[in-house]
């Protein structure tokens, strides 16, 4: 199995920066993807970004320009660098993982992003 630990939530002003970290472990190996998801209390689980396994990445239109996805394969880490935050950026960010072959998906249990004006 994998496990997802995320890090790196907190309270900013608007303008500033967050960096948010995914740490996987366990059977990591066969991962295709990760990336960022957020969810916004009554709003639906959008993609931030992704990154695949590859290199290639994909983000949300509201984030381009403002964030950056990076993998630290050494540490089985995905990083979401979040800068010039917005009030709208205010969510709940949850790490997700891909699996080949099964497309088998794991999920962290969600960090608090919150942007203050």
């Amino acid at each position: 199995q994998v496990q997802l630990v995320e890090s790196g939530g907190g309270l900013v002003q608007a303008g500033g920066s967050l960096t948010l970290s995914c740490a996987a472990s366990g059977s990591v190996f066969g991962i295709n993807f990760m990336g960022w998801y957020r969810q916004a209390p009554g709003k639906q689980r959008d993609l931030v970004a992704r990154i695949t396994s590859g290199g290639s990445t994909n983000y949300a239109d509201s984030v381009k320009g403002r964030f950056t996805i990076s993998i630290d394969n050494a540490k089985n880490t995905a990083v979401l660098q979040m800068n010039s935050l917005k009030p709208e950026d205010t969510s709940v960010y949850y790490c997700y993982a891909r699996k080949g072959l099964l497309n088998t998906d794991y999920w962290g249990q969600g960090t608090q992003v919150t942007v203050s004006s």
